[in-house]
């Protein structure tokens, strides 16, 4: 069952962080639960051009700041951009509450699991060979720094009659080790041939080295 656990799950509060952060009670948490899945649903289809990777949303007294990080600013505040307004006013009106979005860069998109395997769902829409397509995108993130990374694509790969798994990792990937931050996502790619399935780990390596640098001291 170990294999079954989400990586970002074992690791909040350890390397890694709650993105809705909120306090309720009783009668008020499953509407703030159902709100939140609303809110994620209408930007990650708004803002799919932009690749949005994390959403975190924060519930003040009066309203509610979400804060989204996607990959594509230009997308955004580009010429014809979307226009953050309307966004801000769609929302409100779909949760009955005001809502104030910040749009935030991720400054390094190949180090992003979500980024990264939307970009190789992409390539398997578009009929690229998978194997070229996982590679590409392990060599991206490798350079951009990460210690490890690992890649599952699943289903009718390349048309085939009979689905199947294939993965490709290089460097370390350490799923028990709950110091190190390991980015995890999933996405479907929605090809001519059926639904397959992306799946990426990165390790990013960062919170090892604070570790066990205050050991030392």
């Amino acid at each position: 069952m170990g294999q079954k656990s989400k990586p970002k799950v074992l690791r909040i509060n350890i390397s890694d962080d709650w993105e809705s952060r909120w306090t309720a009670n009783s009668k008020t948490y499953s509407n703030f639960i159902v709100e939140d899945h609303k809110i994620r649903c209408f930007l990650r289809k708004e803002l799919d051009r932009a690749l949005p990777s994390r959403i975190k949303i924060f519930r003040k007294t009066n309203y509610v700041n979400v804060q989204v990080y996607i990959g594509r600013p230009g997308v955004v505040f580009g010429k014809n951009g979307i226009d953050v307004k309307l966004l801000n006013e769609d929302l409100s009106k779909l949760i009955s509450k005001k809502v104030i979005i910040d749009i935030i860069e991720v400054k390094n998109t190949d180090l992003d699991a979500l980024i990264l395997a939307k970009l190789v769902a992409v390539q398997l829409e578009k009929r690229i060979p998978f194997r070229r397509a996982m590679k590409q995108a392990l060599q991206r993130a490798l350079k951009a720094g990460a210690l490890g990374v690992r890649i599952a694509c699943s289903g009718r790969l390349g048309g085939v009659e009979i689905a199947r798994k294939e993965d490709s990792m290089e460097g370390s990937i350490p799923l028990h080790t709950l110091g190190i931050p390991i980015d995890y996502a999933n996405v479907v790619a929605y090809t001519i041939y059926g639904k397959c399935g992306v799946k990426v780990w990165i390790n990013k390596g960062q919170e090892v080295k604070q570790h066990v640098s205050s050991k030392k001291n």
